[in-house]
């Protein structure tokens, strides 16, 4: 009998099968190369750039474009035209539309994409609000909040922990050309926000650092620093800007943490007299409110189309007229022809005349709107200080 370790096997495959095992293996080397091409090419499509937008061209025609293949209707509003923009698809299922010779200016605008309103996810600056739902179109010409080739200023953002009102806070601080540089000390103006915005909305849409490098590079204004709070501390007020438990809690914040917290870190002038507060819309009713029951902190008050206070606030004040009229340097208002706000506007110069309130009476075009507030803040800043 034969060992076993010593025996052998072989067997006989048909040329058929080699050549159909020869496809098999062939077609799986072909897989092997071919899908990480085709997978590169699907991540180089899913990695395109998304649509610019807007592109405008030397004769300022902005047009404007998103890729929305599914949508049905798609336009633009803004203050840039009479009504909104409809937007044309293409067969790439790209939008677009355009308006023509754009005059110079800083513009909001926002998308609508069946009836919902969004920011152009094509434009990376966007206006700093609670709800962001506008971006933000720059065509430069010859504003006093234009960027222009003057000395510049520096903003500073700061977080902190309020502990008045154990809150984490942020805020925003201006500081003029010149001052990394030297030892001289500033008056200090409080600016603040409107109810839809927040502390950055002032510098990222009002520009207000540009304009304050413009009117000091003229001599127009006093070198200042600018403060920028939060004008929500309690959450609960994004919905009711009016909550005078909001208005305290920022009260408390400003003077007794932040007044101190800037006059620590930056060079600032001691005294009321070198101390201003402002703001517009709902800012402005927290200029007015906080800067009349802290006359002893601020001699000079501004309100940009602001909500009107109630309650004793605005009572004590006009009843001790003699005494308000003697601590406030400056108490300037405006507002425009077309705001909602200006029959209480209206009633309150009514009460300020009626009492014998020294104050500056600002009644302009324009309606409840930033082109307004921005020229506000050039008309107001040079008075101050002086």
């Amino acid at each position: 009998m034969e060992n076993a370790a010593n025996s052998s096997f072989s067997f006989f495959v048909p040329l058929r099968y080699l050549r159909a095992m020869n496809r098999i293996i062939s077609f799986a080397l072909f897989l092997l190369l071919a899908i990480p091409a085709i997978t590169a090419e699907a991540a180089r499509k899913e990695k395109a750039p998304p649509v610019v937008s807007p592109l405008i061209d030397a004769d300022r025609n902005v047009t404007f474009q998103i890729k929305a293949p599914n949508a049905g209707k798609v336009s633009v509003s803004s203050k840039m035209s009479n009504k909104p923009l409809k937007l044309t698809k293409n067969e790439d299922g790209i939008w677009s539309g355009t308006l023509k010779a754009v005059p110079p200016g800083l513009y909001g605008y926002s998308l609508s994409i069946d009836g919902v309103k969004i920011i152009d996810p094509g434009n990376p600056r966007s206006k700093p609000m609670r709800s962001p739902r506008t971006s933000i179109l720059h065509l430069p010409g010859d504003h006093d909040y234009d960027f222009k080739n003057v000395p510049h200023g520096t903003v500073h953002y700061h977080a902190y922990q309020s502990k008045p009102i154990d809150r984490f806070r942020e805020l925003q601080v201006y500081t003029p050309p010149g001052y990394e540089e030297g030892t001289q000390e500033y008056p200090l103006l409080v600016l603040q926000h409107g109810h839809g915005d927040c502390f950055a909305t002032w510098i990222t849409h009002g520009k207000a650092h540009w304009t304050l490098d413009n009117l000091i590079a003229e001599s127009r204004a006093v070198p200042m620093v600018v403060v920028m709070l939060d004008g929500h501390p309690i959450p609960e007020s994004h919905g009711n800007g009016r909550m005078p438990e909001n208005t305290e809690e920022l009260r408390k914040d400003l003077i007794d943490q932040v007044l101190p917290m800037i006059e620590s870190t930056y060079r600032i002038k001691e005294g009321r007299k070198h101390r201003a507060i402002a703001g517009l819309s709902m800012g402005g009713m927290h200029a007015l409110t906080i800067g009349f029951s802290e006359l002893e902190t601020f001699a000079s008050i501004a309100s940009f189309s602001g909500a009107i206070p109630e309650g004793d606030t605005l009572t004590e004040t006009l009843k001790d007229a003699e005494n308000t009229s003697a601590k406030i340097d400056l108490l300037w208002i405006g507002c425009g022809e077309d705001d909602f706000l200006l029959e209480e506007n209206q009633k309150l110069i009514a009460d300020l005349e009626k009492y014998g309130i020294n104050h500056k009476w600002h009644l302009t075009g324009g309606a409840h709107e930033w082109s307004v507030w921005r020229q506000y803040l050039s008309d107001f800043a040079p008075l101050l200080f002086r």
